[in-house]
Parts: C-alpha cells; sequence; structure tokens
C-alpha cells in the first residue's frame, strides 16, 4: 500500500475512533464502509469526514478502511466467521431466518467487496459467506421449536 497523505491518515484515524470502534465486529464494519460507497461511481462518501478533512482525504480514509477491514475478514477462520456473522444479523433487530434467507437469495453480501478486490478474494469471500450462511442455517432451531 502506498503512503497516504496527511490529511487521509488523520480521516482514518478518526474514522476508525469515532465510528467503527463503535461497531461489533468486522462484519458490521465491512457493511457500514461498502454503505457508504455510490453502487453507481464505486466513490464513497461521508459528509462529516470530508467536511473535517476534505473529499479526497474523506474518499481516501473510507477505501483504505473498507480494504483493511474486508481484508481482515477474508484471513478470519470460519468460526470467527460464523460468530461475527450471527453478531452481525443480532444487531440489525431483524428476524434472523429473514435475514439468512435474504442474504442465500439475494447475495447481498457481494457488495460488501471492496472495487479493487482480486477476482479470487472475491470468490474466496463468497464463498466463506455462504459457508458462514449455511452454518447458521443449520445451527438454528427449526421453526416449530422456537
Amino acid at each position: 500500500m502506498t503512503a497516504l497523505p496527511l490529511p487521509a491518515e488523520r480521516a482514518i484515524r478518526d474514522l476508525e475512533a469515532r465510528t467503527l470502534a463503535g461497531l461489533c465486529g468486522d462484519v458490521s464494519r465491512v457493511v457500514y464502509l461498502s454503505g457508504t460507497r455510490d453502487f453507481n461511481t464505486g466513490q464513497y462518501q461521508h459528509d462529516g469526514l470530508a467536511l473535517r478533512f476534505g473529499e479526497s482525504a474523506a474518499q481516501a480514509a473510507l477505501a483504505r478502511c473498507h480494504e483493511a477491514v474486508f481484508r481482515d475478514l477474508l484471513h478470519c477462520g470460519m468460526e470467527e466467521l460464523v460468530a461475527q456473522l450471527a453478531a452481525y444479523i443480532e444487531s440489525t433487530g431483524a428476524d434472523r431466518e429473514r435475514v439468512l434467507d435474504s442474504w442465500q437469495r439475494l447475495e447481498a453480501y457481494r457488495v460488501l467487496i471492496p472495487g479493487n478486490c482480486d477476482a479470487f478474494s472475491a470468490d474466496c469471500f463468497i464463498t466463506n459467506i455462504k459457508i458462514a450462511l449455511e452454518a447458521l442455517r443449520l445451527a438454528a432451531p427449526p421453526a416449530r421449536e422456537r
């Protein structure tokens, strides 16, 4: 990775301390960070960071943090990924089965992949998420037992 200009480094530290530290696990963080990206242009947007550090520093900070959190998720073990995914689903407050069904059917997790990710890493991530989702589904008691 190339060195970032000082405003971008400051924006990264701010983003990590103020926002990302308050999120429960890397799955929550990658969902948040990918949600700051405009899916039409691939550009990241965060009004608070842009106002404080400038548009290009905010863009660079969000992209760099997205890549770092994604990389951490890509390298975590399956047991850890399943636990983080379960914690994320719990944190949404939505019905667990509904989230699992939606994620499996719609494959919304594909938008979590950073734009500059290589195809092999993207495929590994997708495969790992599919396995983790299935593990969560199999671990859940049948609806009639709940």
